[in-house]
């Protein structure tokens, strides 16, 4: 029993993980999975850990940061794809708009596998678009 593997976590399953991760969220959290936009709810996600970087409350963003890691590395590829493309890629926004001590403590609280997809994200920007 102790070595089950966890259940895959599917669009569904995110959505009451991040009601709980997101008790502010809740209401808004709850009328975008009814309009299953899963691409919404992330996205507002993003933009509250925005509101915490404005506040500085950068111990908090690197708590939400790592409860979203745990959803990502039990998901299912649509989730994955999701958490990629929306969350990990807003982390380039948070970067610009911090102070660089504060980006520096957010990178590091970053799990590794979030930070690995963060730098392939800018290798692969660079070659594309010629960002730095």
């Amino acid at each position: 029993m102790m070595n089950e593997p966890m259940q895959t976590i599917n669009e569904e399953t995110a959505v009451e993980y991040l009601k709980f991760f997101y008790p502010t969220l809740r209401r808004e959290i709850t009328q975008l999975s009814v309009q299953k936009n899963f691409a919404g709810i992330i996205q507002s996600t993003v933009n509250y850990l925005k509101n915490l970087l404005r506040e500085s409350k950068i111990n908090i963003i690197g708590h939400h940061i790592k409860l979203m890691e745990g959803i990502y590395r039990n998901a299912d590829a649509y989730v994955k794809d999701i958490i990629e493309n929306l969350f990990v890629r807003s982390f380039e926004s948070f970067k610009k708009h911090t102070k660089i001590q504060h980006w520096n403590a957010i990178f590091q609280y970053m799990p590794v596998n979030f930070q690995e997809i963060y730098l392939e994200q800018q290798k692969k920007d660079q070659i594309f678009f010629g960002k730095k």
